[in-house]
């Protein structure tokens, strides 16, 4: 990925695709599709693309913080964190972009890579999904799923579609859920650092999600004690339901956004007393 700009001096991403084999160039025409038919608040724009020769070149709008992945993992020292109102923030308008892709186009786009890395933030943490090489037409008519060669990042996608390559709605919705447990741990999806038994967020994750006793112990240790413990309860609870091994049982995009920004709105009117963070009584 570069940094450019127009002639019009707008500063603009530039990602330069891999030019070897057959399926650089599909997800190439697949990007250029979706982005160009797709149009949402929450979804990366695509102002041009060039083909020349081997050379594929797609031109976004630049957003200037980077990605999620950024603001989550291996800090520089004397960075500041992402405050819990500002990850529910992310974890909102991340959700609103997935909404518009599942329940707004006609048929509904699966997604297919949702990760941090793949979640941008502009100037206000702001964020747009992108990355689009992926995406599929889901199901439409009397069919259930699309099956497809499993592709994505190991740690974000389904279990069920790593086992037979079916690829659901309910698939983003792991693969969201993935993304709120890294928001709330502050720990990567897969971490190969880690002890064994450590490396898969979501398999550690599990044993503290079945206790509510040990939900403090999953909260990113960089966040100090800033995070209203209700709400807390209420994030790992809607995380829980998105990352259930049987698809049937993850909830709908829109009964999550509901979830999330009635959280929204409890943790922007919580208070911090003597580093402590106390709910407002309902």
């Amino acid at each position: 990925m570069y940094k450019g700009s127009l002639e019009q001096k707008q500063v603009v991403a530039i990602k330069q695709l891999n030019h070897d084999g057959l399926q650089g160039f599909q997800e190439f025409i697949v990007e250029v599709l979706m982005l160009s038919l797709l149009h949402h608040s929450n979804l990366v724009t695509l102002i041009s693309y060039c083909t020349d020769g081997d050379q594929r070149l797609l031109v976004y709008e630049y957003m200037s913080m980077g990605s999620l992945e950024d603001h989550l993992f291996d800090l520089d020292p004397g960075k500041d964190p992402l405050s819990w109102s500002t990850r529910i923030k992310i974890a909102v308008g991340a959700a609103r972009g997935l909404e518009y892709l599942h329940n707004k186009t006609n048929p509904p786009v699966i997604y297919h890579d949702l990760k941090s890395a793949n979640i941008l933030l502009d100037n206000d943490y702001n964020p747009k999904l992108s990355d689009f090489g992926l995406a599929k037409l889901g199901p439409v008519g009397d069919h259930t799923h699309v099956s497809t060669t499993v592709m994505g990042t190991y740690g974000y996608y389904a279990p069920e579609y790593a086992m037979s390559g079916k690829l659901t709605l309910k698939s983003d919705i792991y693969s969201f859920g993935v993304v709120l447990l890294e928001l709330i741990t502050g720990r990567r999806a897969i971490d190969t650092t880690k002890k064994p038994g450590e490396q898969n967020l979501v398999t550690w994750s599990r044993s503290f999600l079945k206790d509510r006793r040990k939900f403090v112990q999953l909260v990113d240790p960089l966040l100090q004690g800033r995070f209203p413990l209700r709400c807390l309860h209420h994030a790992i609870a809607i995380t829980a339901m998105c990352i259930q091994e049987q698809p049937t049982f993850r909830p709908l995009i829109g009964d999550i956004i509901v979830a999330l920004e009635y959280l929204a709105a409890q943790s922007n009117t919580s208070e911090l007393h003597n580093g402590r963070v106390r709910s407002p009584t309902v």
